[in-house]
């Protein structure tokens, strides 16, 4: 198994063991594309994005692995009070990666998180769906 992939199912498992805001089954995706009635409930996805390497010293490499977290869920009203939790989610997901090491993968380290845009405007405004992508980046020295 890639590293890349390990990684990701480790970030999987990071997010099914804990007690979040709101309840959600995460998975590891390649394509997160959804259905309308499969955005009904709340869908998390971990999607594998880019890998860097670069020389950490003549006998180690750095790797820096990139994933995506997708958090979607297709929306009634378009409101506050339905939008709000979703982007509460989204920062109690964010702060839990914050320096954090996967128990699954210890080697590695989320060294940054970004949320840019916080959700998707062309999915409210298309598919009545609430999108948000937060993008976990991790380091990993290797001998």
């Amino acid at each position: 198994m890639s590293a890349i992939v390990a990684l990701a199912d480790a970030v999987v498992s990071e997010l099914n063991a804990e007690a979040w805001s709101l309840p959600f089954v995460a998975r590891r995706l390649y394509r997160p594309r959804f259905e309308a009635a499969d955005l009904k409930t709340l869908q998390v996805s971990v999607v594998p994005r880019s890998l860097v390497i670069e020389a950490a010293s003549r006998a180690l490499d750095s790797r820096k692995y990139r994933l995506d977290v997708a958090v979607q869920q297709k929306l009634d009203a378009e409101s506050a009070e339905e939008i709000d939790p979703l982007l509460g989610l989204v920062e109690e997901i964010a702060r839990h990666f914050r320096l954090r090491r996967p128990s699954a993968m210890p080697s590695a380290v989320c060294v940054k998180v970004e949320n840019d845009p916080v959700y998707a405007v062309e999915h409210l405004d298309e598919l009545r769906c609430f999108t948000s992508i937060l993008t976990l980046s991790f380091r990993v020295v290797e001998g």
